[in-house]
């Protein structure tokens, strides 16, 4: 079992920034390919980014491009995503999710292991 515990979001106003953070437990973090999804009131949870289990793999979906950024940490068993230029439809719950497998990175149905959402609210 991983553990996942997402925090950092919060209300912004378009342009700002926010740093999610996602922090495990349980099985060794540094196996898992770890992804960021989202999902809004009223339509299908989507992926954000993802990392492979050595940060050496990284990938956006074109929304985000240029504006976020995923790392991690592995020392500290904490994923991270840097969220820039906000916009109002980025407004979501943000959820991180673990995965063995970074090749099935863009579906969410591949994930194992999933934490609870924190709330983003981009005001305009």
């Amino acid at each position: 079992q991983v553990q996942l515990v997402e925090s950092g979001g919060g209300l912004v106003q378009a342009g700002g920034s926010l740093r999610l953070s996602c922090a495990a437990s349980g099985r060794t973090f540094s196996n898992y390919a770890m992804g960021w999804f989202r999902q809004a009131p009223g339509k299908e949870r989507e992926f954000v980014a993802a990392i492979s289990w050595s940060g050496g793999g990284i990938s956006y979906a074109d929304s985000v491009k240029g504006r976020f950024t995923i790392s991690r940490d592995n020392a500290k068993n904490t994923v991270y995503l840097q969220m820039n230029s906000l916009k109002p439809e980025d407004t979501a719950v943000y959820y991180c999710a673990a995965d063995t497998d970074y090749k099935r990175r863009y579906f969410s149905s591949s994930y194992e292991y999933w934490g609870q959402g924190t709330q983003v609210t981009v005001s305009s």
